[in-house]
């Protein structure tokens, strides 16, 4: 954090020699010696000025030295770490890691732990809808059941079918369920999140769980009561455990509760590693230069003695000369903080009308105005910037639009200047096809007419480079179009992949 700490502004640090300068003037002036030694007789000036008491009172242009050195500061913008890039808590990916041991039939918890863990993946999809979610199944052995999609209905249709019953080995291997969710993970952009649904994590995988890069969060399930499971003894949820296993890996570690509070506690905790993850890649630093806003209040709260006030309005206009901005508008705010900066406080509260009358930044603008459903001016917005960002977000917007043509070649523009990027291909994919299917319905004489809607992957709009993944696609398109029950094929291929690790 140290070593990025610099200014964005650094020029305006020039001006931090005005603070000593003014200090110096008020010396200067506050000299009643100095002022008639030039009109007296040095033998007669001591026995007739009379100098003020002094004492130990803070000196108004020390205060204004004082805030003036804030402002500058403030103003030539300190900043140790970028900005996270917009709509990163939607485009968070998700492991869930489901422990299929026997202990899991457990009815300490009703149904029973297994059955719950069902009902709170239903809820954790509900939370996260449209984000990339996949699903492993361990016990003995890891196995994916389902590969990375937005498609809550095929999660849930093979998640409602995991049972104990299903794994082709008995035991718990944590280890190896966490080395598949982080294949799945670094096949992606390499950032996300594993959750384990468990009722314990054994010792032996402290140390795989440490060489995990994604985050990494557990929910327990069970309770430190217990209960009887098949084949006799009582399997008890060890807290102690988990909390050893959080403090030795760093992962967040948390127990099932009978509300939605686990649920929010997961949603928060993935948005949270991701925006962690993803904030380095960033292409703005965050300007935390208003903060200086704070100790700049609390010394012109000492303006309010007697003959001040009109010191400290001096303070105010130089503020307001020192921002150029400021300098043209007449809100309060201006005086403050700069366009972009308003418009942030905008986008962060939900106003996005109102951010998009603030931002000059072109890409904030525009997505200010995607957020506002204005998708025409979003896409003049975009089109400010070369960038393969701005090309993606402009061909979002055009297929908002019904541009299909335009919105194809946005996203082909996208894919020149970033080869490989998985979501820009998917959408030109995407646009091609519906362009097609526009001209194919076209009649002679008649209107284009524009779909009602058009879904789309609108999650990528700061994402890193990456590569469409073969197999991944073909194992979703393999398993949306099986007609085997799901607890069927995912039994014979857990067995399978069992027999073929055998050595």
């Amino acid at each position: 954090m140290i070593a990025e700490f610099h200014f964005l502004r650094p020029w305006w640090l020039a001006a931090l020699l005005l603070p000593p300068v003014l200090v110096w003037m008020a010396s200067r002036a506050g000299d009643i010696r100095d002022r008639w030694k030039g009109m007296i007789a040095p033998h007669l000036l001591d026995s007739l000025v009379i100098e003020p008491d002094r004492g130990t009172r803070l000196a108004p242009a020390w205060l204004v030295a004082a805030v003036l050195a804030l402002a500058i500061v403030g103003v030539a913008g300190p900043t140790w770490q970028r900005e996270p890039p917009p709509f990163v808590s939607d485009t968070a990916s998700l492991v869930i890691a489901v422990d299929l041991s026997p202990a899991m039939d457990a009815k300490d918890i009703s149904p029973s732990r297994i059955e719950r863990v069902k009902l709170k993946i239903h809820d954790i999809l509900a939370a996260r809808s449209g984000a990339r979610t996949a699903v492993v199944a361990y016990a003995g052995t890891a196995h994916l059941v389902v590969p990375f999609t937005d498609d809550a209905d095929l999660i849930e249709s093979y998640t409602d079918a995991l049972a104990t019953r299903l794994m082709p080995k008995p035991g718990k291997d944590t280890t190896a369920a966490l080395r598949l969710s982080e294949r799945l993970l670094q096949g992606g952009d390499g950032s996300g999140t594993v959750l384990l649904l468990t009722d314990g994590v054994e010792k032996e995988a402290f140390d795989g769980a440490k060489a995990i890069k994604s985050g990494l969060i557990v929910l327990g399930v069970g309770t430190p009561e217990g209960a009887a499971i098949e084949g006799g003894g009582v399997s008890k949820l060890d807290l102690e455990a988990l909390k050893a296993f959080g403090r030795d890996t760093g992962a967040s570690v948390a127990t099932l509760t009978d509300d939605d509070a686990d649920v929010r506690w997961i949603v928060q905790k993935v948005a949270t590693n991701f925006t962690r993850q993803t904030a380095s890649a960033g292409d703005r630093w965050h300007d935390v230069g208003w903060w200086m806003l704070i100790p700049a209040a609390l010394f012109f709260g000492l303006s309010f003695r007697r003959g001040w006030v009109a010191r400290v309005a001096v303070v105010m206009l130089a503020l307001r000369l020192l921002n150029p901005e400021a300098a043209r508008a007449g809100t309060f705010a201006d005086m403050w903080l700069t366009l972009d900066q308003q418009g942030r406080l905008a986008f962060e509260r939900g106003d996005f009308d109102a951010a998009a009358g603030h931002f000059k930044d072109p890409m904030w603008r525009g997505t200010s105005l995607y957020r506002a459903g204005k998708f025409q001016e979003a896409a003049d917005a975009f089109g400010l910037s070369d960038s393969a960002e701005a090309w993606f977000d402009r061909g979002n917007a055009l297929l908002h639009l019904g541009d299909f043509e335009e919105g194809a070649a946005a996203y082909q523009k996208a894919l020149e200047k970033r080869p490989g990027w998985t979501e820009a291909a998917a959408n030109l994919v995407l646009a091609k096809r519906l362009l097609k299917e526009q001209q194919d319905h076209e009649e002679p004489d008649q209107p284009n007419e524009k779909p009602d809607s058009v879904q789309f992957d609108d999650k990528g709009k700061k994402g890193k480079a990456g590569t469409v993944d073969t197999a991944e696609e073909t194992s979703e398109m393999w398993i949306k179009n099986i007609q085997a029950s799901p607890a069927d094929l995912m039994a014979r291929k857990f067995a399978i992949e069992a027999e073929e690790k055998k050595p």
